[in-house]
């Protein structure tokens, strides 16, 4: 039994859910977010929908935040020093001397975090077999400290050739530089990353630099918040890779929680999917600010091994969330060729959509949903009312322009918006050789359910679910999350028994440098060990990861079932296989630990007797205004089924089920949505 409390900082919104087990008490919260300090909304909120007496008896804070995340687009962080190896200055332009848009004559390369006169190169070269080649020059560490601390540099990453292999040199470096009085952060790529691959390597030691500071202000200054308001339980954030991290962890690591929002959501989407037996199932979550879409697979969301930020990479887990800048904030314009576009541009929080009557000109998403009646008389349980006389002000104004009437453009807005919400989707799904047709999706977010059928229509998909709490269901699905830490390292050699053998030991140590200091967080739940090995074809570059069976932190398998697994993941991959040699490449270890299981049926609202509204609204299918039931969510018995057209109505969303599309509420209160054709 356990009791906690999730928080998801999003773009527009931050929203909260907090989850006695004892009692099954549930209760939610939204609140707009304060971009500026967003420490200071999430206690806003703590403060409105639990209070102190609650939140001094809660067990564990999990939390999801853009912080990193905003540092990095922004470029608001630290300033940043690198050291490398003599010769590699210039790794972060260089790159892999591709380009990322390779048919836009136009494109040019965004000017790296770290500066040409803050890289610095150091004599000194480690061989890729962890031998010496060339000792380490301490006359370049200092006086590259004298550059740095002259310029004010007060966080430095320090990634030298082949450290993966042997970390010497770093850690030479490091002593170095605090012995000549440096006290900034310090970030070295053999800590961040054990793989190889120099540039991205170092671009992910340089992204560690330059997020830590930040990120870790703002987390003692929340953790701080809490205790004062007597919270004395654990502090834990999502990881990019999936699980959680304490705030110690995030601090110390805080490359590894860029996108610790939307993961959380893919978290929940996959409980859902093992609860339902489902294969694979798109999750797509619409917020305020940014669509985010995630294929879940077997019970799992899909993990890369490298994730991508504002076009550098990070060697890190990574959940594969694509996200698009369509939400219900929005912003719909008119562009240079005179065609109406939407998005990426969001209305935020403040001003908002036109609707929220804080002075917003330009017309949303969900203006535009709000004047067709998507949204019912635009009254939610939470206290909110949207005015529709400024969204039509918007509208009109915007329309007039184009020759259209509110009517519409607000359709346009809307087709458009879910036309590229719906193509994002394809191609998640196309990309691992799978009919988005074929795949449930679950809506969820404060705009997922409202934008559900108008997305399936786009796909021609034959179900919908819209889970519990769909309005706060990233917030739920930290509430799931398991504690998770995960190291990596390359070793490359041919797949022989030897290797095996080889790799076990290797897995033997990183299992006990991911085990140190884990167990004094961890007092509940199963310890559980998770081995994965980069494989390919002896002569290529690309790997896959393969995941195979593990007994206590050991590979299980003989060569030849690894070859097996290996070339059935192939096969699936690629649509053939070879017969040539195989090869490991890295070796990828995970340490998992269950927080206490959350009781899920316990938390399916009881049904209660409310009579149903109608109200006009605009029906896609027969392509006219036409009559709508409005019906409360918490008023559908479980096992009911209704047919569209309607608008169910909770606390922090509204789906809108168009004519043509069923709703049956499930054991769990998820309302299941397919056609009723």
């Amino acid at each position: 039994m356990s009791t906690r409390i999730g928080i998801d900082v999003g773009g527009t919104f931050t929203d909260l859910i907090f989850y006695d087990e004892a009692s099954c008490a549930t209760r939610i919260a939204k609140a707009p977010t304060t971009a500026d300090c967003p420490d200071k909304g999430c206690m806003s909120v703590i403060k409105d929908a639990v209070g102190e007496d609650l939140l001094s008896c809660a067990e564990f804070f999990l939390h999801g935040t853009t912080v990193g995340l905003n540092a990095i687009l922004e470029r608001k962080g630290s300033a940043v020093g690198l050291l490398c190896t003599q010769g590699f200055r210039d790794l972060l332009e260089i790159r892999r001397g591709d380009r990322a848009e390779m048919y836009n004559l136009f494109w040019r390369l965004k000017d790296p975090i770290v500066s040409r006169r803050f890289r610095l190169p150091v004599a000194g070269r480690i061989m890729a077999d962890g031998s010496e080649h060339a000792p380490l020059s301490i006359a370049d560490i200092r006086a590259a400290f004298r550059v740095f601390e002259r310029h004010g540099i007060d966080s430095v990453a320090i990634c030298f050739m082949n450290a993966y292999a042997n970390p010497r040199h770093e850690l030479d470096a490091e002593q170095a530089l605090r012995s000549l009085g440096f006290a900034g952060n310090i970030s070295l790529s053999h800590r961040v990353s054990g793989e190889y691959h120099e540039y991205e390597r170092t671009s992910t030691s340089v992204i560690d630099a330059f997020v830590k500071a930040r990120l870790k202000n703002y987390l003692q200054r929340l953790e701080a918040q809490l205790s004062d308001c007597g919270f004395s339980g654990m502090c834990l954030i999502t990881r990019s890779g999936g699980g959680a991290m304490t705030f110690d962890e995030a601090s110390a690591r805080s490359f590894e929680t860029l996108m610790s929002g939307p993961v959380a959501g893919a978290e929940g989407a996959a409980e859902i999917a093992r609860r339902m037996g489902i294969e694979h199932l798109i999750s797509a979550d619409v917020g305020g600010t940014s669509f985010d879409a995630c294929l879940i697979s077997r019970g799992r969301p899909k993990l890369l091994f490298e994730g991508r930020i504002d076009d550098m990479p990070l060697q890190t887990p990574w959940v594969d969330v694509r996200s698009i800048g369509a939400g219900g904030g929005s912003m719909a314009y008119i562009d240079c060729g005179g065609l109406l576009r939407v998005g990426p541009q969001s209305a935020g929080a403040a001003p908002g959509p036109a609707c929220y009557g804080q002075g917003g000109a330009a017309p949303c998403v969900t203006d535009a949903a709000l004047w067709l009646g998507m949204l019912g008389d635009g009254r939610f349980e939470s206290g909110l009312k949207l005015n529709v006389e400024c969204a039509q002000a918007a509208l009109t104004e915007l329309g007039g322009k184009l020759r259209l009437s509110a009517d519409e453009v607000s359709r346009g807005i809307m087709q458009i918006a879910c036309t590229a919400m719906a193509n994002t989707i394809k191609e998640i799904a196309l990309e691992d050789g799978l009919d988005p047709r074929q795949m449930p999706l679950l809506a969820f977010g404060g705009a997922g359910p409202l934008l559900a059928t108008l997305i399936a229509d786009e796909l021609d998909s034959a179900q919908i679910i819209v889970p519990l709490h769909a309005g706060n269901f990233s917030a739920w699905g930290m509430l799931g999350s398991d504690l998770v830490r995960s190291l990596s390292r390359t070793r490359i050699m041919p797949l022989t028994e030897n290797a095996v053998e080889e790799a076990n030991k290797n897995f033997s140590d990183l299992f006990k440098q991911l085990g140190e200091g884990f167990e004094k967080h961890t007092q509940t739940g199963n310890l559980k060990r998770e081995i994965g090995l980069e494989m390919r074809f002896t002569g290529q570059e690309h790997t896959l990861t393969v995941m195979p069976p593990c007994d206590n932190g050991r590979i299980a398998s003989e060569p030849a079932a690894l070859r097996t697994l290996f070339l059935a993941q192939y096969a699936s991959t690629f649509g053939m296989s070879m017969d040539d040699p195989l090869e490991i490449v890295s070796l990828r270890a995970t340490l998992r630990r269950a927080l206490p299981a959350r009781s899920v049926s316990a938390a399916v609202s009881s049904a209660g007797d409310v009579a149903a509204q109608t109200f006009d609204a605009y029906s896609f299918a027969q392509g006219r205004r036409v009559s709508f039931s409005v019906v409360d969510r918490a008023a559908l018995p479980m096992g009911s089924v209704y047919e569209g057209p309607m608008i169910v109505r909770e606390a922090t969303t509204s789906s809108y089920i168009d004519a043509g599309y069923k709703v049956e509420i499930d054991a769990h209160g998820c309302m299941m949505i397919g056609r009723t054709g």
